[in-house]
């Protein structure tokens, strides 16, 4: 069974950083592109960022790109989201996800195989 377990969320002030993790287990996790999607309030789940599974490129959204940086861990079946300059509308929870297949992965598509539960971030003005 493929679970997916997301930590490092908090509540921080605007221009903070935080760093989420998202710890993979029963799967064979190299063979995995992994993404992040963020939900607030309201509003849509949305793709974040990802990182394709053959070659570690990564994706962003135009929302994140230059102040989000997505990495695979080399040890570990983690993948982190570095956030830094973070601002008040980042406020969400957030996801990880595994792709089927590295193309979704590129169009942070919401069509993934698995989801983690989340993990809240809060980023007050």
């Amino acid at each position: 069974e493929v679970q997916l377990v997301e930590s490092g969320g908090g509540l921080v002030q605007t221009g903070e950083s935080l760093r989420l993790s998202c710890a993979a287990s029963g799967l064979n996790f190299d063979n995995y592109a992994i993404g992040w999607f963020r939900q607030a309030p309201g509003k849509e789940r949305e793709g974040v960022s990802c990182i394709s599974s053959s070659d570690g490129i990564p994706y962003y959204a135009d929302s994140v790109k230059g102040r989000f940086t997505i990495s695979r861990g080399n040890t570990t079946n983690t993948v982190y989201l570095q956030m830094n300059t973070l601002k008040p509308e980042d406020t969400a929870v957030y996801y990880c996800a595994t792709h089927i297949g590295d193309y979704l992965c590129s169009k942070l598509s919401n069509d993934v195989g698995s989801w983690g539960q989340g993990t809240q971030v809060t980023v007050s003005s």
